[in-house]
Order: C-alpha cells, then sequence, then structure tokens
C-alpha cells in the first residue's frame, strides 16, 4: 500500500478499538454519519480514533487522539431515530499525518504504525509471561467469556496478542490508547504483562475481601452490600443508578394493582442489570414509562346534580330525546349504587346528526374526560390489543393508548365508525374489541405489549356508525343500540338558529348586528341547498352565506346582510335539489310509496302499464333482488284473487306487465314498497285511480298480509314534506308512532293496515 492514505476519520467516545478484532457501535452524530456514508459511497475503509473529551458533542482536530485503527465496513444496519449500527474489522494502526474537514466530515491522511521488532528471546519471555497469568486471571474471573479466553490462548503473533489482550480487558481507555499507540512490540508486551499482573492483584483483593465479609454479614447486610456493590460498577461504567431508583419510587407511588406493581418491578430489576447502551435496556425503559403513565387509580368526580348534567345536553344539542333520557337513567342509577358498570351504547344513525358530538356533551354531562379513537378502516387486530414488546417498535393498542390520553379509568371513550371496521390476514380488529366491549370481560382485558391485566369496566363505551348491517353479531350483541334517526325540518331549523348560525357567525368574525338570517331563508337552505338526514351540509351552506358576508362587508358600501328568502339565490346560486311532489291527480297504474335512504325518507312513485302480450313480467329502475321478488308476489296474489276484484284470469295470460321506479340511475332494494307495487298493479288491470293523497309502506305476503317494515319516522317526514295526508302503514307499525314528532303525527292520518285488503280499499278509487 502507499506510505500515506486518506480515510475519513470517525471519532468513537470512551472506546479504542484494536487491529484483528471485530467490534460493533452505535453512531448518530451528523459528522460521524457523513463519515460512514463517504466511506459507503466510495468502497473505502474508515480511521476509527478515540475522542479525548467523550461528553463533547461538536468535535475539532484537537478533541481525538493522532492514533488510531483503519477499519474494514462489515456491517450496516439503520436503527430508529436516524441512527446507525456498524459493525467493523479492524485491520491496523496508524498516526494521523494531517487533518481536514470535507463536506461536513473529517477526512485524516494516515501512515500505518508499523510494528518494531526487538530481541526475539526478550519477546518470547514476555509472551509466554503474560499468557500463563492471563490462565491464572481467566480460570477464576468470570468477565473473560469463553470466547476471549480461546483467541487470547490460541494467539502465538506477540503483537496481535497485545492488540487481543488491550480488546478484551477491563482497563481504562487512557490505558488502551497508550497501548494502541506503542510502535515497539517489546515495549507494549511489557505494558499488557503489566495490566495483567494489576488485574490478577486486584483480582486476589477481590476474593480475600469477599470472603472476609461474606462470614461476617447476613441476610439483609448481605443485599445491601450487593447493591452497593452494583452501584459502584455501574458507576465505573457509567450507567445511570439513580434513574433506576428514581423509577423504583414512583412505581410504588402508583399504587398499581398487586399484579402490574409486580410486574414492572420485575421489568425494572432487569433493566437495571443492563447497560444503558444495551437495545433492550431502552425496551424496557419505554415500557416503564408506559406502565407510569397509564391510570389504574386515578378518577374523575361524577356529576351528581342529575338537572347539571341533563343542562349541559340540553345546551349542546337540540332534540335527541333517547340519548339524554338514558345518560340521565345512567346518572341516577350511578348516584343511587355508588356504582355499577358501565354500558356500552351504541349511537346508529344517517351521517350529520350528532352522533360523535352527542358522545363530546355525554362526557361533559358527566364531569368525565373524553377521548376519540376512529376505527374507520383498521384492518389489523394489533391496533386493539397491541403488539407484543419484543417486536422493533412495538407499542400498545390503540385502547390503551386512549387511556393513557384520557388519564383516568373512567373517561367517556367514543369508538367511532365500528361499522367500518375490516379484516385482513393480519387479524380480525372486530373479534378483538369483543372482549374490549364486553362488561363481563373488560376488568380484565390484556393488552399484548402490557401483558397484565388492565380494568376498563369503568369506561363508558360509545360507539358510532351508519349501520348496524356490517357489525358482526356477537359484537352487536354485547352494545345497546340507540338510533339517531333523520332530522324533520323544524328541528334543522331550530339547530341552525340555536347552534349553527351563532357558531359560523364566530368562525367568520361576524358579530349579530352585522348578518340576519330570517326563518324563510334558513327553511329554503335546508329545502333547496341540501338533501340530508342530518345537518353538516346545512353548516356548510350557513358557512357560505357567512363567507359571503365577510365579502360584502370588506367593501365598504354594505354595514349589514339581511338574508331572506328572496336574496338567498344571489348569494348560493340556483338550488342545487328539487323536493319530490305528490301525484297532480288520481292516476291509472301510479301509487306512491315511501322508502328508506341514507340522507333519510324518500317517496316512490311507482308506476305500471298492462299491455297485450305473453304475460311477461318487465321490471326497470335498477331494483335489487328483494324488491324484483316483493314485485312478483304482489302479481301472484293479484292473480290467485283476480275474480274477486273482477279481473279475468285469462287475461294475465294475454298481458305484459311492466312495473317501473322512476329515477332508474338510483339502485333502489327491500320489501317495503310490496304494498305499493299491489296497488299499481290492480290499478292497472281494473282501470281504477290510485288517490293522489295517499302513500304506503309494507311488505307483501302471497297470503295477502301486510308485514312489519323499518325507517317509519323518515318515511312519515317524507310524506310530510310533500303534502301527503294519508299514509298506509303496516298494523304491526303502530308502536312505532310515538317516535314520529308531534307535529308530523298531527298533520298525517296513519292508517294501519294487516290486510292488503285494506290498503285496496283505502288506496283506490272505487274497490
Amino acid at each position: 500500500m502507499a506510505k500515506f492514505q486518506d480515510y475519513p476519520l470517525l471519532a468513537l467516545r470512551g472506546r479504542v478499538v484494536f487491529p484483528d478484532t471485530t467490534v460493533n457501535f452505535d453512531v448518530g452524530r451528523m459528522i460521524s454519519l457523513t463519515a460512514v456514508k463517504y466511506a459507503a459511497d466510495n468502497g473505502t475503509n474508515i480511521f476509527v480514533c478515540t475522542q479525548k473529551q467523550s461528553e463533547k458533542e461538536e468535535i475539532t482536530a484537537e478533541d481525538v487522539f493522532m492514533s488510531g485503527t483503519v477499519v474494514k465496513l462489515r456491517q450496516i444496519t439503520r436503527l430508529p431515530g436516524n441512527n446507525l449500527r456498524l459493525s467493523v474489522e479492524g485491520l491496523f494502526r496508524a498516526t494521523v499525518r494531517q487533518l481536514r474537514k470535507e463536506n461536513g466530515a473529517f477526512i485524516a491522511t494516515v501512515e500505518e504504525i508499523t510494528p518494531v521488532r526487538g530481541d526475539p528471546a526478550l519477546e518470547e519471555a514476555y509472551f509466554r509471561t503474560s499468557k500463563e497469568i492471563l490462565k491464572e486471571i481467566t480460570s477464576s474471573d468470570s468477565r473473560f467469556t469463553k470466547d476471549a479466553s480461546s483467541a487470547l490462548d490460541k494467539c502465538s503473533d506477540p503483537d496481535k496478542f497485545a492488540n487481543l489482550a488491550g480488546h478484551y480487558m477491563q482497563i481504562k481507555t487512557e490505558q488502551k490508547q497508550e497501548l494502541l499507540e506503542c510502535p515497539r512490540t517489546i515495549d507494549r508486551l511489557k505494558k499488557v504483562d503489566r495490566l495483567l499482573n494489576d488485574e490478577l492483584e486486584i483480582l486476589r483483593l477481590e476474593r480475600k475481601i469477599n470472603s472476609a465479609v461474606r462470614q461476617n454479614i447476613d441476610k439483609n447486610q448481605k443485599e445491601y452490600y450487593l447493591r452497593e456493590q452494583l452501584k459502584a460498577i455501574h458507576a465505573e461504567l457509567g450507567d445511570d443508578m439513580e434513574e433506576k431508583d428514581e423509577l423504583e419510587e414512583k412505581i410504588k407511588a402508583k399504587r398499581m394493582p398487586e399484579e402490574a406493581e409486580k410486574k414492572a418491578l420485575k421489568e425494572l430489576s432487569r433493566m437495571s442489570r443492563m447497560q444503558s447502551s444495551s437495545p433492550d435496556y431502552n425496551v424496557l425503559r419505554i415500557y416503564l414509562d408506559w406502565m407510569l403513565d397509564i391510570p389504574f387509580t386515578e378518577q374523575t368526580q361524577d356529576t351528581e346534580n342529575l338537572a347539571d348534567a341533563v343542562k349541559v345536553l340540553e345546551e349542546d344539542h337540540y332534540g335527541l330525546e333517547k340519548i339524554k333520557e338514558r345518560i340521565t337513567e345512567y346518572l341516577a342509577v350511578l348516584k343511587r349504587t355508588g356504582g355499577l358498570n358501565a354500558p356500552i351504547l351504541c349511537f346508529v344513525g344517517p351521517p350529520g346528526v350528532g352522533k360523535t358530538s352527542i358522545a363530546g356533551s355525554v362526557a361533559r354531562a358527566l364531569g368525565r374526560k373524553f377521548v376519540r379513537m376512529s376505527f374507520g378502516g383498521v384492518k389489523d387486530e394489533s391496533e386493539v390489543r397491541g403488539h407484543r414488546k419484543t417486536y422493533v417498535g412495538a407499542m400498545p393498542g390503540r385502547i390503551i393508548s386512549g387511556m393513557k390520553k384520557a388519564g383516568s379509568i373512567n373517561p367517556v371513550f367514543l369508538l367511532d365508525e365500528v361499522d367500518k371496521i375490516s379484516s385482513d390476514l393480519r387479524g380480525d380488529p372486530a373479534g378483538a374489541l369483543l372482549e374490549v366491549l364486553d362488561p363481563a370481560q373488560n376488568s380484565t382485558f390484556v393488552d399484548r405489549y402490557l401483558e397484565i391485566p388492565y380494568d376498563l369496566s369503568k369506561v363508558l363505551f360509545i360507539t358510532t356508525a351508519n349501520s348496524l348491517e356490517t357489525i358482526p353479531a356477537p359484537l352487536l350483541d354485547r352494545m345497546e343500540i340507540i338510533e339517531l334517526t333523520g332530522y324533520t325540518p323544524e328541528e334543522k331549523r331550530e339547530i341552525a338558529k340555536r347552534y349553527l348560525i351563532p357558531k359560523k357567525r364566530e368562525a367568520n368574525g361576524l358579530k349579530a348586528s352585522e348578518l340576519s338570517i330570517s326563518d324563510k331563508a334558513v327553511d329554503a337552505i335546508i329545502d333547496g341547498y341540501t338533501m340530508e338526514a342530518g345537518v353538516r351540509n346545512l353548516e356548510r351552506r350557513i358557512d357560505a352565506v357567512c363567507r359571503k358576508a365577510v365579502v360584502k362587508l370588506a367593501d365598504g358600501n354594505c354595514k349589514k346582510l339581511s338574508v331572506t328568502e328572496k336574496n338567498l339565490c344571489d348569494i348560493l346560486g340556483a338550488k342545487r335539489y328539487e323536493r319530490d311532489t305528490a301525484l297532480d291527480k288520481d292516476e291509472i297504474g301510479t301509487a306512491t310509496g315511501l322508502a328508506w335512504t341514507a340522507v333519510g325518507g324518500t317517496t316512490l312513485n311507482i308506476e305500471v302499464s298492462a299491455m297485450n302480450g305473453k304475460g311477461d313480467v318487465l321490471l326497470t329502475g335498477k331494483l335489487g333482488d328483494v324488491m324484483k321478488e316483493s314485485a312478483r308476489a304482489a302479481i301472484s296474489y293479484i292473480r290467485s284473487n283476480s275474480q274477486a276484484y273482477g279481473i279475468d284470469v285469462d287475461l294475465f295470460e294475454k298481458t305484459d306487465i311492466h312495473i317501473h321506479v322512476p329515477e332508474g340511475a338510483t339502485p333502489k332494494d327491500g320489501p317495503s314498497a310490496g304494498i305499493t307495487m299491489a296497488t299499481a298493479i290492480l290499478s292497472a288491470f281494473t282501470r281504477k285511480p290510485v288517490k293522489k293523497s295517499i302513500a304506503m309502506t309494507g311488505e307483501i305476503t302471497l297470503r295477502g298480509k301486510v308485514l312489519p317494515i323499518g325507517g317509519l319516522k323518515e318515511k312519515a317526514l317524507a310524506a310530510y314534506r310533500i303534502g301527503i295526508h294519508d299514509v298506509i302503514i303496516p298494523e304491526d307499525n303502530k308502536k312505532d308512532l310515538e317516535d314520529i314528532p308531534e307535529t308530523v303525527r298531527g298533520s298525517i292520518n296513519f292508517i294501519p293496515v294487516s290486510e292488503v285488503d285494506a290498503v285496496f280499499k283505502n288506496a283506490i278509487v272505487g274497490i
């Protein structure tokens, strides 16, 4: 090789690397990372030397020893936090002749330190003496591993022996550096011989002291002595024992359950036996931090006055009577009994009706902490149960993370969008939630990271969903379902006046004197610019009005904007939606049905045309399988009872029936249009018109029975919206009438029926 060679310089703190050895260490300083990158990019070796003052972060040329070792990079491993773990092989000793800084790294021009050999006989004498002393040390000192003893015993080269001895001996950094720098082999062997003799003498003294002390101390004194000795060892190694003592005090002061405290102290004991540079040390340190941060006994005091809780709920939300009633019941029982397993409530309803916001209000009403976790799109079971702490980057699941965030054992915990949970090869999160949401089991919930039972029984879990269909049945069985249906136009108007308009005025920096929105303008926004069961889009439209007001006021020509029904189109543009309208007149073959959608109720005008043909049935309007089956059931019932309605039996064989539901691009399904289809079919065959002022909903059977349906409130609101005065409903749905707002019940005449004949008599003129 050339006499002088350039290498990137890497300075180590408190460590000396010798040739003929393989060493692992971590680097994290930018100057060190740059040196490693330079070596990796250019395929060169690295010059490794020792830093004089290990606590110094920023170094100059004067801060490092000028003698070190040229090493070869064997392996580079990336660690968290942009750190690297290097495995290097020492090649030869070298001395710096010139040092410069390039592109953020030191580049050293070095010259190899060639061993200077002396009298062979004298070298051999020192070599043999050192080996004999080493054998005596390794036979009684467990600090020398078998690999180290074997490597030193097999070594036949004196200079290499000095390198290996310096690497394996527990001596100070300064002594190692002197051994590295020494050029003459005989001088290096003398230093090794002296160091080994010192080590042997210390070992003999330790054995003598231990023997004397062991005879005079009892069990407690022995434990104290060992702890003090351990402290001294850790102090010499640079470990922080004060931190471990502080952690032990915190664990005992935490008042954890017995099993949790035992586990924490066990892990602390393991950690105290490790060096702080060990990867497992950091794993256990993070684990103990989690154990100290999670609440075990800390809890908030629930609101004692029922009236105060009800007042908070009324302030935050208009309507939602079922939820307010249920929370009031929970508080009343809690106050009387002093404690009970918290229920698992599930708020189900269309988007924008206030499911998430009411959960926050429940927490405020109870005086509890509030935690929200969105489970929409979660696929990994570990998101709920956590990862085992042996994995890289392991952490607890969302449940324990939420408890840490809450800081109390009795928060209101919202699991949002549980109907959007899915599963893949990493497990089923919904299955993991079974234990969390079961009052009989969640007092001993085990997170994989913590590995101890954790009590969730005092948590008030609230879940939200848009639909119950995608929630697994076992999970659904553990929850108390509370349905939030869509708002009536009157309720939306009140919500806008009480909450949305003041909220958006404040958000846009407006005063009440600068913007006013009339009730009719609010009604026009609801009717022409939104199509929803909730009020989310209504809030957006009001926000748009406020922004327009800010722009007009900024011109300086306007001091106040009054929004009315007349000037609303100038502000928001043309209407976006046209509401359904009732039929203009009694028509043959056309009947008005009622349907439920995710954004509320709507009306369906079902049309039937009977024409000459071969008895074929044509169904159009993008109908689902269930709706098609309802149509065929209606046709079969009318055919089987055709004589009762004055229809020629042979007419069906010569007539094609075309059933169409308008808005053909919109998918439609469900059994509740059965009686509507039957009415339209009978009207088409008897040529008798259906009353324009009547709407209906109900499932039909082949025996002519009318079965109950769901979503009656939304369907009634749809009929009320277009001015329908008579609505035919199944007899078994009479119990659902109490859920319908009083204003709607007062405007509509509900006609309960159990037979389809009663439907025909009420709906078809002249039947």
